[in-house]
This record gives C-alpha cells, sequence and structure tokens, in this order.
C-alpha cells in the first residue's frame, strides 16, 4: 500500500510592501513575509494573519478598495491578470494608495 500524499503547497515566498499609510494596520511594519500563490490568495491569507490590514485594503464583497493599486514587482495586476496573477518566489508585491490632486 502506498501511503497518501498530502497536497503540497505550491505557495511562492513573496514579500508585500506597505507604504506608510498602511503600515498603522499591520503593527507599523513596511514589508510582511508570506506564501501565496496569486494575488487573490495573497488576499485570502491576509483576510486569516492580517485582518486590520485586510479590512482597509478590500472591501465587505472582497474586492480591492477603488483608491488603491497593487503591483507585481513594477506591473500594475489591472495590467495583468487582475487578482488571478500568478506570484513567483522573490516577487515584491506593493500596495499603493492612488494620488490625486490638482
Amino acid at each position: 500500500m502506498y501511503a497518501r500524499r498530502s497536497p503540497v503547497d505550491t505557495a511562492a515566498a513573496i514579500t508585500i510592501y506597505l507604504p506608510e499609510p498602511l503600515r498603522t494596520y499591520a503593527g507599523g511594519i513596511a514589508e510582511l513575509p508570506i506564501a501565496a500563490r496569486t494575488v487573490r490568495d495573497m488576499l485570502e491569507r491576509l483576510e486569516r494573519t492580517q485582518a486590520a490590514l485586510y479590512r482597509n485594503v478590500c472591501d465587505e464583497t472582497g474586492a480591492v478598495r477603488r483608491h488603491l493599486n497593487i503591483f507585481v514587482n513594477a506591473d500594475n495586476v489591472r495590467d495583468r491578470d487582475g487578482l488571478e496573477t500568478t506570484l513567483k518566489p522573490g516577487d515584491v508585491v506593493t500596495i499603493v494608495p492612488a494620488v490625486s490632486g490638482g
């Protein structure tokens, strides 16, 4: 008989960079290491591990708040596969509040 193997977690070790306005919700830290397969997976893991930060990034439906942009390395996820954007080991995800002015 063969032993059953548990599913392998293929999540990539990434870093979430938080600009100053969001650090308040993550205990003041600027860089948050996390493992995730996609941007959506990253947000779901944030919901479980950093609830205050998650609530300030996503609304009650789980959608990213309109005034925030998420970048994987230098690419806005809106220009890639949105929340299904695949993450690779070493990627840096930056959550950026939109800047407006006149």
